[in-house]
């Protein structure tokens, strides 16, 4: 087996924390120890936090064709050791390896899309109403930057916060999660061998409470960024207050799925499927709501049915394998308590529903038929591998429970008619909507969500647009 090597990142130097603690990193495939990942002290927090004032100074007066050739190379770099950095992102999240390349090339592709587009933060010139007077509008970066990252995409995660921030002129302090460190130490050393100066970019693992508390309880600071769960981006808001700090939250979902009679069921089927069970299930834009109109619901769930039950479930090292485990033992225990509830409120499971073997934390992918609204899986979002199905009757009807929630980061509808496509693509209160496709993220496009599902975006032009703020320049009399 052969795993990163698990470090700090601080002013350029990979270094263990000062302190000496560390934490156990668990292969959820197998649950056997792969690693021990550094916690930084308090110390060691503040000297990336100086690192990064430092590395500001230095980053920012580089001209965006330097920034974008550094980054250039750090994505080369990326693609020699694509196959070493993919093992380790399976061995700490468990996908199967062809799922982990898919992502570490998404990980390049949004490494040099941000690189060219630094190029291109442009400012304008505002007609005066002043004779003999300019006035200019410019972009500059917005400092020093914090980032907080979710376990569940260790490659994706962390390059849109990184990405951005060092195309916009900024340096970045991240904390990955620290139970899959690995990826992101990977992706940091590409950065640092292309030739990143010191302090633009620092890694720091730890207590997750106790690193938000300082880092954010800092001046330095002026952006925090994160991906995560509702409630603990409601926190990190909180603790940003104080010092006003600019914020992107990409926070969680419940994404509804609508599949109206005259859609294509098989396409639909086959689709929403594969999307289901990528990663198994722990997708912030995964579908979670079946929403299938009443013409075509049998045989979507009995189609659906069949897939799940044809997955090979099993290490993600291992060929044929096509979905792996959840992250640890207590999502494992969070599954039996959706499946637990539905039945409990009179749904049917027709795949899955159990626990895979007792090594490892693998649980069958999931399909639920006649899921009520009252079912704690139709409000809770599971972020797993249950697809909880119910049918509806009119467009109104599925658009009033599609909307029922506070979240709004992705939906999804399948259907053939053009014009109830963009009623019901106006109608839904997501930041994302894919019409006969799950396909919603690219390096170009925006992502995000709206109301308790975050605000800002990540990728294309607004994604950039986060990390820079706004000048306005008066020259009179010269």
């Amino acid at each position: 087996m052969s795993y990163e090597k698990l470090e700090l990142l601080i002013g350029g130097e990979f270094r263990q924390g000062s302190e000496g603690k560390t934490e156990a990193v668990i292969n959820p495939a197998t649950e056997e120890v792969i690693g021990e990942v550094p916690h930084a002290s308090a110390a060691d927090l503040d000297l990336a936090l100086q690192a990064s004032v430092a590395g500001f100074k230095e980053w920012k007066q580089r001209t965006p064709l330097q920034r974008q050739a550094v980054m250039e190379k750090a994505a080369r770099l990326m693609e020699d050791r694509i196959d070493s950095i993919a093992r380790t992102l399976t061995l700490e999240i468990g996908k199967p390896l062809a799922e982990s390349k898919v992502e570490m090339q998404f990980v390049i592709d949004v490494t040099r899309w941000y690189g060219e587009e630094g190029k291109r933060t442009y400012g304008r010139l505002v007609p005066s109403r002043t004779p003999g007077t300019r006035q200019m509008v410019t972009k500059e970066p917005v400092g020093p930057t914090v980032a907080f990252v979710a376990w569940n995409f260790p490659g994706t995660n962390v390059i849109r916060k990184v990405a951005g921030a060092l195309a916009a002129g900024c340096s970045i302090v991240i904390k990955p999660s620290e139970e899959t460190p690995g990826t992101a130490v990977a992706i940091a050393r590409c950065f640092q061998d292309a030739g990143l100066p010191a302090g633009v970019l620092n890694v720091v693992f730890g207590s997750p409470d106790a690193v938000s508390r300082h880092l954010l309880g800092s001046w330095i600071p002026r952006k925090v960024s994160f991906t995560g769960s509702v409630p603990v981006g409601k926190h990190l808001l909180k603790l940003s207050a104080d010092t006003v700090k600019r914020a992107t939250m990409e926070l969680g979902g419940h994404a509804p799925v609508i599949v109206f009679d005259d859609a294509d069921v098989n396409r639909a089927i086959t689709m929403m499927s594969a999307f289901k069970y990528r990663n198994a299930g722990q997708v912030c834009i995964s579908p979670t709501r079946f929403f299938v109109q009443d013409g075509v619901y049998k045989d979507f769930v009995e189609g659906f049915t069949e897939r799940a039950k044809a997955l090979k479930v099993g290490n993600g090292l291992e060929d044929g394998v096509q979905m792996g485990p959840v992250i640890a033992a207590r999502r494992l225990e969070v599954m039996e308590s959706f499946v637990a509830d539905a039945r409990k409120h009179g749904a049917t499971v027709t795949a899955g529903g159990e626990r895979i073997g007792n090594r490892g934390f693998f649980y069958a992918p999931t399909v639920i038929k006649d899921v009520p609204n009252e079912a704690k899986i139709m409000s809770e979002e599971p972020f797993g591998p249950l697809a909880p199905i119910t049918h509806f009757n009119t467009f109104d009807e599925v658009v009033e429970r599609a909307n029922s929630l506070p979240f709004g980061l992705s939906s999804y509808v399948f259907t053939s008619d053009g014009g109830k496509a963009s009623r019901i693509s106006d109608a839904l209160e997501t930041g994302l909507v894919g019409v006969n496709t799950p396909f919603v993220s690219t390096p170009e496009t925006p992502f995000g969500g709206v109301n308790e599902s975050g605000y800002g975006s990540e990728g294309g032009i607004e994604g950039l647009e986060a990390f820079l703020r706004t000048k306005f320049v008066v020259e009179s009399g010269v």
